[in-house]
């Protein structure tokens, strides 16, 4: 089985070459077959890798594959090389499981297309695809990178597919750039790596932590911290968050891709791949609790008052990155992997969700202009109500045990005050989430008539995949019930934990693989539901038993609703303070620099010195025989004299 590691990624390779190449002529029928066929093709070998790690010995789940000698020089060498273990097959089941689910989708929702967008819309995907799973396979620091930069890259042109509006484009350009500068911090980071460890492979490093580096020094320190800023950056943490929201400029699939199964989650792959060094580095660690939870609670505080119906989805999923970074921030990375299973289930499910209703309203993404919409959309309303059930932490819905298993660890691990912020952010979760789900399908219509007419159920292409998402949104959970909680399902047990067991066995911290279960868990537990059950209920009493209320509370506390609405004017403040300040750098080095000293002096200062010395010699060179022969003749008596006098 080591042998097909590299026919995973190498799957929607093919798509991109044949969609890239040859999908424009071939149609958009094959292009529909092939396109998502790849990546179902991927998601059937890595079924096949996962039954064959099961049924290895725990310790012995682990297979690799080198390809090839990618990079080699000196002592150095970086080869294109895959490592499958726990982990990564976790991750590469995701991409591929819930990638193939919103290419099927993306078939019918993008039917509009021509046939030259169509093939270019699924190379970029295909492409994407590929390069997540790289990210996620890769063996190397350098490989990783590579996958790194590659969704980054697909990212810009998914975001901006639809370049010739223009804010798509500036979106694309904003997440590139954005990302650019937490690239650039994990540059350095790996940059450190080797330094210190002389080699980026992940089985000299990970297992040499320990030795080369002093818990609590300033080295683990500052490669923690500067591989954290890449993460920061790629999954829209703070200050770095900016790019996400702007995201939803691209085709409604693309969204459910980026923000659930792919390229916003790789920061929190990469902190638990590189759980041994964050070891090593307690303070850092804290920073990225720090910063999760922090992240949690702001992205929820302005999803309450968002209107278009993606960037509530936007916010929601800046808000969950945060609680996947408070978990592997307590070092309960188990935790944090686990929620990041569970919210690609409902996160794509409720963009794809989304991406229903929008189709049905002929593009309105306002929720404003929208409700009624239950009995229309029926397969749409009970998947919708499945994921943000899930979502809200209700039971026994999957959100529920990956949120409460985070918040569990980050009590158990010492840390009440973060615990707190994560309590209240999963109050807020339940009321923004239950404010969206009750404008879009409760209530009447209030869109035009036109809509009304129109409105309707999505084909089957997209509401299968709905169904699906919609019953993982329900069990995927189910996986890693809590120890508290007994074994409901026989045997099943707290199975993801046992799974990932092999890889965090000697990294986790916070709980310690559930000791005895102590009598505060169930109250943790309790609250937990309580708060996310008010929410729900605090939802339903504002937007469908008293639907005038939120305005009369928006005007009753206008200060904080502005702050809100305007998302405390952060992109704002990064114009004043960040945009302009460049743009005028940008304009200096041009005029100043380029055209006037580079461009006017060294360039066109030299051919105008060139140009006025030969204007000079050109008063010499008259092409006059007498003038010639009485220069030489003055030269000769000049000679002449400087001898007979001298």
């Amino acid at each position: 089985m080591e042998n097909l590691l590299w026919v995973v990624p190498a799957l929607p390779l093919v798509g991109v070459a044949f969609n890239g190449l040859l999908g424009r002529r071939a149609g958009k029928g094959v292009v529909a077959f092939v396109g998502p066929g790849v990546v179902g093709a991927a998601f059937a070998v890595a079924i096949a890798l996962f039954v064959h790690l099961v049924g290895l010995p725990a310790g012995e789940r682990e297979l690799h594959q080198t390809v090839y000698e990618w990079l080699v020089g000196g002592g150095f060498g970086a080869p294109v090389a895959f490592l499958v273990d726990p982990l990564s097959m976790t991750m590469v089941l995701v991409v591929t499981g819930v990638g193939f689910l919103i290419h099927v989708y993306s078939v019918g929702y993008m039917h509009d297309e021509d046939e030259r967008g169509f093939a270019r819309y699924f190379t970029y995907l295909n492409l994407f695809t590929f390069a997540m799973l790289l990210l996620v396979m890769a063996d190397n620091f350098l490989l990783m990178f590579v996958g790194w930069e590659g969704v980054g890259l697909c990212s810009y042109l998914l975001i901006g597919f639809w370049f010739a509006d223009r804010d798509n484009a500036e979106a694309g350009k904003k997440a590139f750039i954005v990302n650019r500068i937490g690239d650039f911090g994990f540059l350095i980071g790996i940059f450190l790596v080797f330094s210190t460890f002389g080699s980026v492979a992940f089985a000299d490093v990970l297992p040499a932590a320990g030795a080369a580096l002093t818990v609590g020094g300033t080295l683990a320190f500052w490669i923690a911290l500067f591989l954290f800023l890449g993460a920061v950056g790629k999954s829209a943490q703070i200050p770095l968050y900016v790019w996400l929201p702007d995201a939803m400029a691209g085709p409604t699939p693309v969204s459910a891709l980026i923000h659930a199964a792919t390229m916003v989650t790789a920061g929190v792959y990469m902190v638990a791949r590189l759980h041994p060094i964050y070891q090593m580095a307690p303070s850092a660690l804290a920073i990225v609790a720090g910063i999760g939870a922090a992240t949690a609670l702001f992205a929820a505080t302005i999803g309450l008052v968002q209107n278009d119906i993606k960037k509530v989805l936007a916010y929601s999923t800046i808000s969950q990155l945060g609680y996947m970074f408070l978990g592997v921030g307590v070092a309960a990375f188990t935790a944090g992997i686990f929620h990041l299973v569970t919210h690609a289930f409902f996160k794509a499910l409720l963009f794809l969700g989304a991406g229903s209703v929008i189709h049905a309203l002929h593009g309105q993404q306002d929720m404003r202009y929208m409700g009624g919409l239950k009995s229309g959309m029926p397969i749409t309303y009970w998947t919708m109500l499945a994921a943000t059930l899930a979502i809200s932490g209700i039971p026994p819905f999957a959100g529920f045990f990956s949120k409460d298993d985070i918040l569990w660890r980050t009590w158990d691990a010492g840390h009440p005050l973060l615990w707190a912020i994560g309590f209240v952010t999963a109050g807020l979760t339940a009321v923004y989430m239950f404010r969206l789900f009750f404008l879009t399908f409760h209530g009447k219509f209030r869109g035009t008539d036109e809509q009304a007419e129109h409105v309707h159920e999505s084909p089957p292409s997209m509401a299968v995949p709905l169904a699906v998402l919609g019953v993982l949104s329900l069990i995927g959970g189910w996986i890693g019930i809590p120890a508290a909680l007994g074994d409901p399902l026989g045997g099943l047990g707290n199975a993801f934990e046992g799974w990932l067991a092999p890889v965090f066995e000697r990294g986790e911290v916070a709980g310690e693989l559930h000791p005895a279960v102590p009598p505060i868990e169930y109250g943790l537990m309790a609250a937990s539901v309580a708060i996310a059950t008010l929410g729900l209920l605090a939802a339903w009493w504002l937007y469908v038993r008293n639907q005038r209320l939120p305005e009369e509370l928006s005007l009753r506390f206008r200060a904080a609703y502005t702050v809100l609405r305007n998302k405390y004017w952060i992109d704002e403040a990064y114009t004043l303070f960040v945009v302009r300040p460049f743009n005028a750098l940008s304009a200096f080095a041009w005029r100043v620099v380029d055209d006037g000293l580079i461009d006017g002096l060294a360039v066109m200062g030299t051919g105008r010195l060139v140009r006025f010395g030969s204007g000079v010699a050109s008063r010499w060179e008259t092409g006059y025989v007498p003038g010639y022969v009485l220069v030489f003749f003055g030269g000769a008596l000049a000679i002449l004299a400087y001898y007979l006098l001298g």
